[in-house]
């Protein structure tokens, strides 16, 4: 059994969180960036921008670190009340893991998704999304981005939800020795 508060391993778990959210988000963008560069001009006016792909990245670092702050505020307090600050870092990460895990999967059914609705329906797609090239694979590659993105926000939060609920339950379990 946990018996003494630890709150150095909240702090540890909090930047673990946010950590977790700049990887994400340079990760996801480093791809997107590479998949389609137009989507990054259009959506973000990035008409001068000679680097676009280093810039997608610094982007996804900014909005991963502010998500990765909302999940890291929401997760770490669920942790620290559910445990009385007991927890150890090692077992709040093994549960951020598949968090992190799930906002990956989400990042990808958002793509496929995205690129399932512009092939359904290419002429809906263009008209509903500003910016949309009307070539085929300049489309899908748009739509992944968009897509993926979308998804990566929604399964933050659903993981962020998800995994809070579950440590909440699995806490007793892993407070054992």
């Amino acid at each position: 059994m946990h018996d003494s508060p630890n709150p150095m391993a909240l702090v540890m778990t909090a930047g673990a969180t946010l950590a977790g959210g700049a990887m994400i988000g340079a990760s996801t963008n480093a791809i997107n960036g590479v998949v389609s560069p137009h989507y990054f001009r259009q959506v973000m006016y990035w008409e001068g921008v000679a680097d676009i792909w280093r810039a997608a990245i610094a982007q996804g670092i900014l909005e991963g670190l502010i998500y990765g702050m909302i999940a890291a505020l929401v997760f770490t307090l669920v942790v620290g009340i559910v445990s009385r600050a007991r927890c150890p870092f090692v077992v709040a990460i093994r549960q951020l893991i598949p968090m992190i895990g799930g906002v990956y999967c989400c990042w990808c059914a958002g793509g496929l998704v995205a690129m399932g609705l512009a092939t359904l329906s290419p002429e809906f797609y263009v008209r509903a999304f500003a910016g949309v090239p009307e070539q085929t694979v300049p489309m899908l590659c748009y739509a992944w981005v968009g897509g993926s993105i979308w998804g990566a926000q929604f399964g933050g939060l659903l993981a962020v939800v998800i995994g809070s609920i579950v440590f909440a339950n699995r806490w007793p379990s892993l407070a054992q020795p």
